[in-house]
């Protein structure tokens, strides 16, 4: 018994040692810091949402900064579930942004919804330094979330058609017009690099937690997460 007690004592001692050990390293060694661009998606209150963001300079569009910058956008958009992102909502206030509506989103919505919806494929875009016009001005108000809003939804009224101009990250000047949902999108990420929030332009009345049914459901037992496997 004297001996389990020993040995007990001495394994405290070394935890406490290295414990010690691992508080000291730290006051000299320099912390690792998640710097941008992220892996995960800002939230509304990170002050980089409300910036209106840089256009990159025309002989950086093709540099490697500026490719992995767009890459790393188009993996966080696909890890999150999304249809667009704008470099701000990655930490980098830019004006990039990356879109794409394809069969696997579409599935999420009912036949009828996509056609009063106006949903059609939209093959992945990437857009750098993107201008946009208004093509019609008829105005339609649906549904709208935002990664940057976990869990939250309201009702936003948007053009029905707009164009887009701006460069590929090859550099390459692209045009194209897009209507109905996928002219939804593109509105939405164009006011992220203008520093608007979809909250700023919504319907108020509308604003919506997403999960309220399940909150009431599970007595309050409900996590809204912010990071993606």
């Amino acid at each position: 018994m004297r001996m389990f007690l020993n040995t007990r004592r001495s394994f405290s001692t070394t935890r406490k040692v290295a414990s010690f050990a691992k508080w000291y390293r730290g006051l000299w060694r320099s912390k690792p810091a998640n710097e941008p661009p992220y892996d995960h998606i800002t939230q509304v209150g990170d002050p980089v949402l409300r910036l209106k963001a840089t256009p990159v300079p025309l002989d950086a569009i093709t540099s490697p900064e500026v490719k992995f910058l767009v890459q790393r956008m188009v993996d966080v958009m696909r890890k999150y579930d999304g249809v667009g992102l704008a470099a701000p909502q990655i930490g980098i206030s830019l004006r990039v942004l990356v879109m794409g509506f394809d069969e696997k989103s579409k599935k999420e919505y009912t036949e009828s919804e996509r056609k009063i919806k106006g949903m059609k494929t939209l093959p992945l875009t990437v857009l750098i330094n993107p201008e946009m016009k208004i093509k019609n001005y008829d105005k339609i108000c649906f549904p709208e979330a935002c990664m940057s809003v976990r869990g939250y939804s309201a009702e936003v009224t948007r053009y029905a058609e707009v164009s887009l101009t701006g460069f590929d990250e090859t550099g390459v000047s692209r045009q194209l017009t897009l209507e109905g949902w996928n002219a939804r999108i593109a509105q939405h990420e164009m006011d992220h690099l203008n520093g608007i929030v979809y909250t700023d332009v919504m319907n108020p009345k509308t604003f919506t937690c997403t999960c309220w049914e399940a909150v009431n459901r599970h007595h309050g037992r409900v996590r809204i997460s912010f990071h993606q496997k």
